[in-house]
């Protein structure tokens, strides 16, 4: 369970951090100088309350990379949005185990970690064979989609096996935007019944797709 709570944690990170920088500037960050990568690396290791800003930081800069290693990949938006989010699962990857005194370059580092991510991903979906998209419109042309019919029953919190995980999510929850944070809590039931996208979006006024 904990491992399945550990990707878990991982991909909603990088859908999170990908989806609020593309919809709110449409770009991505331009690269760090080296000097400014240098010092971001030694702040993250050195740990304490700067050590979140600099990993946020070398997320944020390094989101170029990651669309330009998907451009190889995707043939159509969809696609660019699903598998840009499975790179930035790389890229954190990255930021979290690279070792600045082996000598290496980080973007050679990182490029591979997200080359690796994007691959394991698409050798799963050819083992899983066609999948119906739940974004999906149920009838041509409509607006209704199959994930607005199917409300996640799920109660994450007495799921949880582990009361340090499910205390590390409500945290993680706790962190994020207003927005996002009203979100999460009433898309997947946090102090309540789950709700639908649909009815997410209808109660905070906002587009389905945003949910």
């Amino acid at each position: 369970m904990p491992g399945i709570f550990g990707l878990f944690l991982q991909a909603a990170a990088g859908h999170i951090l990908y989806l609020a920088l593309h919809l709110e500037s449409g770009a991505f960050p331009r690269p760090l100088p080296p000097e400014k990568e240098r010092a971001a690396f030694a702040e993250l290791r050195r740990g304490g309350a700067g050590a979140a800003a600099a990993r946020d930081t070398l997320i944020r800069h390094n989101l170029r990379l990651v669309a330009h290693i998907c451009k190889k990949y995707y043939a159509d938006d969809a696609a660019q949005d699903d598998l840009i989010s499975i790179g930035t699962i790389g890229l954190i990857k990255a930021v979290d185990t690279f070792d600045p005194d082996k000598g290496k370059k980080f973007v050679s580092y990182a490029s591979k970690c997200v080359e690796n991510e994007v691959r394991m991903e698409l050798r799963r979906g050819r083992k899983a064979g066609p999948r119906l998209s739940l974004q999906e419109p149920l009838e041509a042309g409509g607006q209704l989609t199959l994930a607005d019919t199917l409300p996640d029953d799920a109660d994450m919190e007495t799921d949880c096996e582990n009361r340090a995980d499910a205390a590390r999510l409500r945290a993680l929850v706790d962190g994020l935007p207003p927005r996002e944070r009203q979100i999460m809590r009433l898309r997947y039931g946090f102090g309540g019944a789950p709700r639908t996208q649909q009815q997410t979006a209808e109660a905070l006024k906002i587009s389905r797709s945003y949910v």
